[in-house]
């Protein structure tokens, strides 16, 4: 408050405390959210069960245009510039943070079922529990005004908390009452002809690759429980960024698996995802389906095109860029890609939002050259992707954080259900397979959201 009064200008305040080992971050968001408030759940459960979660808005950081990751970014750095907060302890995420999203396209999201869900936005929260491991810490951040009485503002802090439950994640119901209707909102014919055009723009050298991505609608017979549908991808994605951001009576949920960027001080770390074929049961067609995915020429090209993106836009701001000479399998429930992890070693402070910004998006989800690819997508696409393929996550008041693609994953409103899901296409590219790689990736979320 006395900083506040001499700024002219309110101060954001966070206090963090340990809580046990057993409290759930992502069930305590869902349990104690209330009609209308914004929340924020981010987990990598096999990551010695990594999770972010994060509920209220102290404030909002919003922007659009070509800039809109560094705008969020400087508004980032001054608002945590004067904070008052506890001295940076326990798991990655502890602390003072913002968490949300940034859309694929510089003004994307303006389709009516993307309403709140801005072009980049990411909300200061009023509680968030970060955890690693058994170390949980809860952090309860306000914004002090010079007039506010202490009093009056520990009140605040100690009701907000007070409100906070301890329950589990509900059960997806296993036997709806009613049907389902599952709707592609352009033909499936649509998409290849999308496909075979992009392969004539390539081979006549517009391009060397661009993703193309459909959009396939669930009605339910009841509203889609975004609690549930997290529950049930946390078990069964575990290697993946399972999220879920609320803003209002939408919710967008993934199971990603492709990292955009972790910035831990000068390190910075990203995989370049791009390939993919699907899994068998089998343990032995597992593998021969890895091994040909390994040995494809069309999927090594697309691989090969998103390294060395990548590693171009690092390197003006890094000491080193290492990146392995042959790419490795990952392995998903439904599906299995292509990955390289890269390293870096920063030479410059840049923020984790201001390197996602530098590597989104990049020719897994957009196109090489990007120039050129980039204003072919929704012309091709004939959707607004809003959120997906767009970066989501976190960064603290040290600059560090996390954001991952936004891949695999659905806008939940009402009875409504959007699902998203896009494959590189390149010159070799045949638009039946595409389409058929298309509801590969469908199934990651399609058989949970429609019973």
């Amino acid at each position: 408050m006395r900083r506040a009064r001499r700024a002219g200008r309110p101060v954001l305040v966070g206090f963090t405390t340990r809580v046990g080992a057993s409290v759930d971050p992502s069930a305590v968001v869902f349990a104690s959210r209330v009609d209308g408030e914004d929340w924020f759940c981010f987990e990598q459960p096999d990551r010695d069960r990594s999770a972010i979660a994060a509920l209220g808005t102290v404030t909002r950081l919003v922007s659009s245009g070509p800039d809109r990751f560094k705008r969020v970014a400087t508004a980032w750095r001054e608002l945590t510039a004067g904070a008052v907060a506890d001295p940076p302890d326990g798991p990655p995420g502890a602390g003072l943070v913002a968490v949300g999203g940034f859309a694929f396209a510089p003004d994307g999201g303006h389709a009516p079922h993307w309403a709140g869900f801005d072009a980049a936005d990411l909300i200061v929260p009023e509680v968030a529990l970060a955890r690693r491991g058994d170390d949980v810490r809860l952090t309860l951040a306000a914004l002090v005004a010079p007039d506010d009485v202490a009093e009056e503002l520990a009140a605040r802090l100690e009701a907000r908390a007070a409100r906070l439950r301890l329950e589990p994640l509900p059960l997806l119901d296993p036997a709806p009452v009613g049907r389902f209707r599952v709707d592609s909102v352009a033909p499936p014919e649509h998409y290849e002809g999308a496909v075979a055009r992009a392969v004539e723009r390539i081979r006549a050298g517009a391009f060397e690759k661009i993703v193309l991505a459909r959009e396939v609608t669930v009605h339910a017979p009841t509203p889609h429980d975004a609690a549930a549908v997290f529950g049930v991808l946390r078990s069964g994605f575990e290697s993946c960024y399972v999220f879920c951001a609320g803003r209002g009576d939408a919710a967008f949920v993934a199971a990603s698996p492709e990292l955009l960027i972790r910035r831990d001080g000068q390190r910075a770390q990203t995989v370049a995802l791009a390939g993919s074929t699907r899994r068998s049961a089998d343990p032995a067609v597992d593998d021969h389906l890895g091994e040909q995915l390994l040995q494809s020429r069309k999927d090594r090209e697309e691989q090969a095109i998103v390294v060395r993106r990548i590693a171009r836009a690092l390197r003006p701001h890094s000491v080193w860029v290492a990146t392995p000479d042959e790419p490795t399998l990952i392995k998903v429930a439904n599906i299995q890609h292509l990955a390289t992890p890269i390293r870096a070693q920063l030479a410059q402070p840049l923020s984790a939002v201001e390197l996602a910004g530098l590597l989104h998006p990049t020719p897994a989800v957009g196109g090489e050259p990007h120039a050129a690819a980039a204003p072919q997508i929704p012309v091709l696409e004939g959707l607004d992707r809003g959120w997906y393929a767009g970066a989501v996550g976190w960064t603290d008041a040290n600059d560090d954080g996390e954001f991952c693609v936004a891949l695999r994953c659905a806008l939940l409103r009402g009875h409504e259900a959007r699902l998203y899901a896009g494959v590189g296409v390149v010159r070799d590219s045949d638009p039946a397979s595409e389409l058929n790689e298309t509801e590969i990736k469908l199934g990651a979320l399609l058989p949970i959201l429609a019973g």
